[in-house]
């Protein structure tokens, strides 16, 4: 079987020396649900910038469903950013049209999409965060929870095979959390979640990887990295007071 993502031994430095990832070797596999998990400035954003190309010009190889990422065509980098929909922690860098069903079907427009299909897809997109009764209304009129549901279905209405997404629970109330996560588990695509939110890490997803100081160190089910407590602790990573991941059952 063919993997969702394979990353390669990609590394890359900024212009400045900066080495931000040192050798990234990662497997996700079609379906998969994985957080992407590290202290700040350990190449979360800088690795995810790779996936579709936006970052490039290091060493190692990406591939997303076999297709490589190759920055210099142009063709296939639109087919990539088709397959890679990234969902941006502030929903807001995501919607800017007058209504919610115009900022859905921007994306496939773009790609030619229109008529029937165009309908089709963005009625799909909104049913499955919830949001169709809300078609017609101004985006930025609705709720921070309700935006970021949207963000989300303006990427599905791409039909990707992999969402990443950037913070998903960031700046949520407790019921829109609940809401997401629970719109979350139901989308069949591989999901990559970046986050510092490490409960909401162990409920979506049953893997967890450690990135740090550009490199992988650690791969492993959700759980056992969370209790390892050696492990949180050597990379800046804490659980809120009181939280056990042994008493959760998945």
């Amino acid at each position: 079987m063919t993997a969702a993502l394979q990353i390669t031994g990609l590394t890359f430095a900024y212009p400045d020396g900066r080495e931000a990832l040192r050798g990234i070797d990662l497997t996700l596999a079609p379906g998969e649900r994985v957080a992407l998990l590290g202290p700040n400035g350990a190449g979360k954003t800088t690795l995810v910038l790779h996936l579709n190309g936006i970052l490039h010009g290091g060493a190692g190889r990406v591939e997303v469903s076999g297709l490589p990422v190759t920055p210099g065509d142009r063709k296939a980098i639109t087919e990539i950013r088709r397959r890679v929909g990234v969902v941006f922690q502030d929903p807001d860098d995501q919607l800017f049209m007058p209504t919610v069903a115009e900022d859905v079907a921007f994306g496939p427009a773009n790609l030619g999409v229109r008529g029937d299909e165009l309908d089709q897809r963005v009625t799909e997109a909104l049913e499955a965060v919830g949001m169709l009764e809300h078609r017609d209304q101004i985006p930025h009129h609705l709720s921070f929870g309700q935006r970021r549901r949207v963000a989300v279905a303006t990427v599905l209405a791409m039909r990707p095979e992999i969402l990443v997404l950037d913070e998903p629970s960031s700046n949520l109330d407790p019921a829109s959390r609940r809401e997401l996560a629970e719109i979350l588990n139901t989308l069949p695509v591989t999901i990559l979640m970046v986050t510092h939110d490490l409960p909401y890490a162990l409920e979506l997803c049953p893997r967890a990887v450690i990135l740090d100081g550009g490199r992988i160190v650690a791969d492993a089910p959700t759980g056992e990295l969370l209790a390892d407590r050696d492990l949180m602790a050597a990379h800046r990573l804490e659980l809120p007071f009181g939280f056990d991941p042994a008493t959760i059952r998945r």
